[in-house]
């Protein structure tokens, strides 16, 4: 099993959620989180006064998913999450060493 976590632009949300759920993700955890990569921040302008942005707002999705979905997922992210513009985010895979259902006890592959 592996965690997919990706952080993404927050308009596009949608469009993540459902080409994962078309590719049989069957759940998500979504989080709005605060960060900058090499963006690093930017500058606004508010009541006639520049201020710096460090922490720009993003979404991380997290998803527990089997192995032989992992290449379908990271694919169906990268399209869906792609402007072509800087910030778009980053896909992170992480080992999952067992997943338990709390309500059934349910453990690895079954669990998810």
């Amino acid at each position: 099993m592996k965690m997919v976590i990706a952080i993404i632009k927050p308009f596009k949300l949608d469009d993540v959620r459902e080409a994962l759920s078309e590719i049989g993700v069957q759940g998500i955890t979504v989080t709005e989180v605060r960060g900058f990569g090499r963006q690093k921040g930017h500058t606004e302008l508010y009541r006639g006064a520049e201020y710096v942005v460090d922490f720009l707002p993003k979404i991380k999705i997290e998803a527990v998913i089997s192995d032989d979905l992992l290449d379908q997922v990271i694919d169906s992210i990268k399209k869906s999450a792609n402007t072509g513009k800087i910030g778009d985010g980053k896909i992170f895979i992480i080992n999952i060493e067992q997943a338990i259902r709390i309500r059934t006890g349910e453990t690895g592959t079954d669990a998810i």
